[in-house]
């Protein structure tokens, strides 16, 4: 069962705020950037131990645990004493590396790993998962998609930085958001060539500007092969050099057309309100497909026909509920 949400009075407290926290990954942007969510949203600025393990640990993570001061690759990857007072994880190769530290501190140090460990719950203070996962425990927090860092200021911020470089595109701005192949969905040249005329047709037809950005796994071929669909539209691509305009485009675009392979960028362009649409891509996943429901049946994203829609919904906000979850299991702990 999730955790139930109440009130802890501060006169009872045995815990005092804010506390010092660590935010362990193994330096994923899309891992790191969920626990630097969770903890910003408490009001913390969390330290950031990025950890490598030695290849048996990390091969057999996160099920073996044993000799967890022998696992890390570079002297403990700063895990050391003083050590923190709450430490937040998320990914398998975080487990260890969070047991460690609840471990080393005396089991003081207060825990929280996002997304399912792999190993039973009870390990740890608080998890938290996606709904999609259809997991529950005594210590367990469930949300909706992904964990963000996507504050109101922190996004005027990125669109500050970016928009006289988006400043000559036409209105309404159209941000497409570009995952790649994984174990459960295929991004390739086929899919290209079917997502690309349509692109095409809307800032043709319709008048949009398009943003454009891939991520890691999207793929150099895939992105010429887009480049040379695009070429006659305005289109702004990033190229993959210097920052990313992820951020920027969630600020300063009108909808958003994104591949139904990513639960990070599905879940942060859900967080902003505006009109998101889904691009289905060959494979299937029952969880996938469980959160690609759970957002349509919310009205909080429809699937691309290849058009724009324009539709209101309540933005998706899990992020400030599972961090005032946390706060008050922690100040009660």
């Amino acid at each position: 069962m999730p955790i139930p949400e109440r009130i802890i009075p501060p006169s009872i407290s045995q815990r005092p705020w804010p506390p010092v926290c660590w935010v362990v990954t193994d330096g994923k942007a899309g891992m790191e950037n969920q626990c630097l969510g969770l903890a910003e949203a408490m009001g913390l600025s969390p330290v950031v131990k990025r950890v490598r393990l030695r290849k048996l640990w990390r091969e057999l993570s996160p099920y073996l645990t044993l000799g967890k001061r022998f696992a890390f690759s570079r002297k403990g990857d700063g895990l050391s004493p003083p050590w923190p007072d709450l430490v937040i994880g998320t990914g398998r190769m975080s487990v260890l590396p969070v047991l460690y530290v609840k471990q080393a501190s005396g089991g003081r140090c207060f825990t929280v790993q996002i997304q399912n460990p792999a190993i039973p719950f009870r390990h740890f203070d608080r998890i938290i998962l996606p709904a999609h996962d259809n997991a529950a425990g005594g210590n367990a927090i469930s949300v909706v998609g992904g964990l963000h860092r996507l504050r109101p200021d922190f996004l005027a911020e990125e669109g500050r930085k970016w928009a006289s470089a988006f400043a000559r595109l036409p209105r309404p701005l159209v941000a497409v958001l570009l995952g790649g192949s994984n174990a459960a969905y295929r991004l390739g040249p086929a899919e290209i060539m079917q997502l690309g005329p349509q692109l095409e047709g809307l800032a043709k037809e319709k008048g949009c500007g398009l943003l454009v950005t891939p991520s890691r796994r999207t793929g150099a071929g895939n992105m010429t092969l887009l480049r040379a669909l695009l070429h006659d539209v305005p289109a702004w691509i990033w190229d993959g050099s210097g920052d990313n305009p992820f951020y920027a485009m969630l600020e300063l675009a009108d909808s958003f057309i994104v591949t139904c392979d990513s639960v990070n960028m599905l879940s942060e362009a859900a967080s902003t309100g505006k009109p998101l649409h889904m691009v289905r891509l060959p494979g299937h996943a029952p969880k996938f497909a469980a959160f690609h429901e759970s957002l349509v049946d919310a009205s909080r994203a429809r699937w691309f026909s290849g058009r724009l829609e324009h539709w209101n919904y309540e933005p998706l906000n899990e992020v400030a509920r599972a961090a005032d979850l946390v706060k008050q299991a922690y100040l009660a702990s």
